[in-house]
Order: C-alpha cells, then sequence, then structure tokens
C-alpha cells in the first residue's frame, strides 16, 4: 500500500481550500465565530478542518470514503486485518474490546493492575473478572506483568472465561513473553485482548518488545497520542481475525456505541498523519529515541543516589523484555518519594515527568525529544542528587500490596445497588459501591463489589498522607466512601 498517501487528511485540506459556506455545526465556521485570542493561538488552519461528517468527509461510525482508506492504511501499518480510529482515547478503544466478547455474566481474566477502563468496560458488560496478581519488583517498588504461569492457572480454574486481558507493554515498559500467553490462551479457545497503550512504537522496531498483532493477539488497544505523535486522546483499535474469535462487524458496532457522532476530524487527521510518519520512518524515529534513552540511562546510573533500571532486570517471567525508552529512575537511595521528586524537578528547572509514585518517576523518550532536552534533564537530576544524597539516608523500601480484596457481588450489581456513605476509616468489612484506585496509572485498589479490608484502608490512607494521587471516589478526599445498604437482620 501506499503509505506516502494521508487520504483523510488530504481530503480536509481540499475541503478548507475550498472555502466552502458552511450552515452546519460547528458554530465557530473557520473560526469566525469563536474566541479572538483563541483564534490567534490555535491558528486558522486547525480550525479550517475542525468539520463534521459530511459527505466529502466520510463518517467514522460507518466509513466508506477516506477513513475507511486511511484505516486500511493503518492495518496495513500495524499488521492488523482490521483497524478502527479512536477519538475516546484507548479508554474507548479499551472498552471496546472487551464489550464486543464479554455479556451479562461472562468472566474474564484480567490483571490487577488494569486501567480503570478496564474495570468501566465489565461494569458495562455486567462481566465478572478473574483477577491474576501481577508479579512485584522487590527492588523497585513497582508492578510488572502477569506471567504465563499464572495466565495458565486461571485457565484451568476458569476454561469458560470469555478473554484475557494482558498489559503490554506495562507503564514501566515491561514485557512478559506476550507470545507465549496468547498461545496458551488459544490452546484453551480463548481471545487475547492486549492493552497496548504504551507500545504504538514497539511494531516499528525489531529491537523493541514484540507488539499485539506480531505476537497473533486478537485485539490490542493503542495510544497513538501517547508515544506516536498523533493529538491527545486519538488512539487505534487493531483487530486479527485469523484466530475466529473476534467478529469485525460487532466491534464496529460496539465502538460506534461509545463514539461521539460529533467526531474531531483534527485527530482523525493526526491518526493519519501519524500513521504515514510511523509507516515511513517509525523504524528511523525508534532508533533515535532508543539512542538517546541508552545516553540517558547511561548518565543518570553515574549520579549518586539514581538508578535507572534496563536489560540488568530481564530474565524471569514476568519480565521477559524491556522498552528502554521508558526511563524509570528509582529514587529512594535520595531519602526522598518520587512524589516529591516530580515536585521538584517542577519547581526548579520546569520540568514535568510522566508519573510518580513512591520510590520512583517515570520519564518517557520519544522522537520529540532531543540532545537539549536530554541534557537539561540531567542537569537537573545531577543538582537533586547534590541537594539530597547522603550516604544511609535511604527510605526504606516497603512494598504494601494489600491482597487482592474478596469479590462479593459483580461490579455491575454493586455499581447500581442501594448505597449509603460512611466514614473511610470506618468501612472495613463493608462492601464497596465505588472506584479507589491510583491515577497516573490508573491501577485500582478497590472496585465495586469488593470487600473493604483494613489492610486497604491503610494502603490508602498511606498514599493520601504523602501526597500521592489517589482518586475515584465522590468525596475526592477519601474521608468518606459509598458502600453497599446492609439491611438489618429480622428475628
Amino acid at each position: 500500500m501506499d503509505h506516502q498517501s494521508t487520504p483523510l487528511f488530504t481530503a480536509l485540506k481540499k475541503h478548507a481550500a475550498g472555502n466552502p459556506v458552511q450552515f452546519h455545526i460547528p458554530g465557530h465556521k473557520k473560526g469566525l465565530g469563536t474566541d479572538k485570542e483563541f483564534r490567534e493561538f490555535i491558528g486558522d488552519n486547525a480550525l479550517s478542518i475542525d468539520l463534521i461528517n459530511i459527505a466529502p468527509l466520510d463518517d467514522l461510525h460507518q466509513p466508506t470514503g477516506v477513513i475507511e482508506e486511511a484505516q486500511k492504511l493503518a492495518a496495513d501499518a500495524f499488521g492488523a486485518d482490521y483497524t478502527y480510529f479512536s477519538v475516546q482515547g484507548t479508554s474507548g478503544a479499551i472498552m471496546t474490546m472487551i464489550l464486543s466478547v464479554c455479556s451479562p455474566g461472562d468472566k474474564i481474566i484480567v490483571p490487577r493492575n488494569i486501567h480503570k477502563s478496564v474495570m468501566s468496560a465489565i461494569i458495562f458488560a455486567g462481566a465478572k473478572p478473574v483477577f491474576v496478581s501481577p508479579a512485584q519488583d522487590a527492588n523497585l517498588g513497582i508492578d510488572h506483568g502477569i506471567t504465563t504461569s499464572s495466565v495458565r492457572r486461571a485457565l484451568q480454574r476458569h476454561p469458560d472465561a470469555k478473554a484475557v486481558v494482558v498489559i503490554n507493554p506495562t507503564y514501566f515498559g515491561v514485557c512478559a513473553n506476550l507470545k507465549e500467553i496468547v498461545d496458551l490462551a488459544h490452546s484453551f479457545h480463548v481471545p487475547v485482548l492486549v492493552d497496548e497503550a504504551h507500545g504504538v512504537h514497539i511494531h516499528f522496531h525489531e529491537k523493541l518488545p514484540m507488539s499485539a498483532m506480531q505476537a497473533g493477539a486478537d485485539m490490542a488497544a493503542t495510544s497513538v497520542h501517547k508515544l506516536g505523535g498523533s493529538m491527545t486522546q486519538s488512539s487505534i483499535l487493531n483487530l486479527n481475525t485469523k484466530n475466529g474469535y473476534v467478529n469485525p462487524q460487532r466491534v464496529q458496532t460496539i465502538i460506534s456505541m461509545l463514539t461521539t457522532t460529533s467526531t474531531s476530524y483534527l485527530l482523525l487527521a493526526s491518526l493519519d498523519t501519524s500513521r504515514r510518519n510511523l509507516a515511513l520512518h517509525g523504524r528511523e524515529m525508534a532508533e533515535q529515541a532508543m539512542e538517546l534513552a541508552h545516553y540517558l540511562r547511561s548518565e543518570i546510573n553515574q549520579i549518586e543516589g539514581l538508578y535507572c533500571f534496563g536489560r540488568e532486570i530481564l530474565g524471569g517471567e514476568a519480565t521477559y523484555d524491556h522498552d528502554p525508552t521508558k526511563l524509570t529512575i528509582h529514587v529512594r537511595q535520595l531519602g526522598i518519594t518520587g512524589y516529591e521528586t516530580e515536585n521538584w524537578l517542577r519547581e526548579h528547572y520546569n520540568i514535568e515527568v510522566e508519573l510518580s509514585d513512591m520510590y520512583n518517576i517515570l520519564c518517557l523518550i520519544t522522537p520529540g525529544d532531543t540532545q537539549e532536552t536530554a541534557d537539561i534533564l540531567l542537569t537537573a537530576l545531577r543538582e537533586l542528587s547534590k541537594t539530597y544524597y547522603k550516604e544511609n539516608n535511604a527510605n526504606e523500601l516497603i512494598v504494601k500490596v494489600p491482597e487482592i480484596p474478596h469479590l462479593s457481588l459483580i461490579p455491575r450489581d454493586a455499581f447500581y445497588a442501594d448505597t449509603e456513605v460512611i466514614p473511610f476509616k470506618e468501612s472495613a468489612g463493608r462492601i464497596i459501591a465505588e472506584f479507589i484506585y491510583v491515577y497516573p496509572p490508573g491501577i485500582p485498589i478497590l472496585l465495586p463489589g469488593e470487600v473493604i479490608s483494613q489492610d486497604n484502608i491503610d494502603y490508602i490512607v498511606d498514599h493520601v498522607e504523602v501526597g500521592l494521587p489517589v482518586k475515584g471516589p465522590e468525596d475526592r478526599y477519601i474521608d468518606k466512601v459509598k458502600v453497599i445498604v446492609e439491611a438489618d437482620p429480622i428475628f
């Protein structure tokens, strides 16, 4: 296929150049009706292609023209049988995957460290999650992925599961053996759905981990906007239909149900052009990012009190491969938290990192980085070390991850049940009716339908007290929590 071509973006430019008289939404009409300051900042070119699904520009909900052509090019670029554009982010694509295969009451095998969008879809579907614990890294205080062994045990206990969800790569860039997991699941006639939010680039370089489509997975939700150059909220859903587990027509129906009818052509055009860039220059772009990341990792590991892991951590079931463009910088030896490090970098160097947790910060290296930005980061980290590093001053590494709570009700039943609000610190033993998760990365601690334990309460309170971003409940301060109303016994 001709990957120089950008059918959708080209059609948008042609339409704008014709300067049509518009009697349709959006009401700003090429920027003339919008705020002056905003228009000057954004620019007339962007506003001229902020359009809707008129006939020359096709319709994302039932594409038959330039959007269909653009999606076929994307499928070819990513080695998929079908590719669907998402303007609802990867969250929308993830929900589409699950709703495409799960019906009320169906079981689905999921890692406990899944993104909250997975649980949203499970609630919508009325499905029952079967949780698999991710492997924990006791040296770094982070979770990796799920292992082949744990998936095998889950499938043996629940051979009637409708799908297995795998994160590949994890937020921190670590991968289990995806091909092995896919082959195992398929031997049980169970499809594999991959959260590939942080892996759009891995398909384009042989030194990067295997992509979902290369591994033979059945569906993969992939964030082009995170690392592939498109605009925020634009993602793709890739399908592999060779094994017969996925119905592309049903997938189109579900993604249409979840998608706004006012689809953003700016987002769609950025997907079209980013596909071109990746197809033509993806290997070169990945090579450039990897070289810069290797330089940074080497320099960071010479700074006192800092450690940035690389391939030396590989060799376990959950640590089969690694994406080097993810820089996880362990700061425990400085005697400060990752959250404090994030704030220090912001205040002193105007640097924003991807995330922080108790012991780490995460920096993403992409084709948008340069030697200049890399050296700014190194200068900042060297000063950070001079400011905080003292021998024997390390924080004690305590990986306090409570046991997965008992699931007393399927999440949908809990979410829609009669509820009451009680003090969170007094909620042990009650069934929660809302989410509590750490975001980023959006990993749930408690889910609707689970029984709250004292361990859960202590873990969450500890996170809140050190300032980590615990979110989810209607009470943003997590003083109160919504639980299922328990009827008094009748004697």
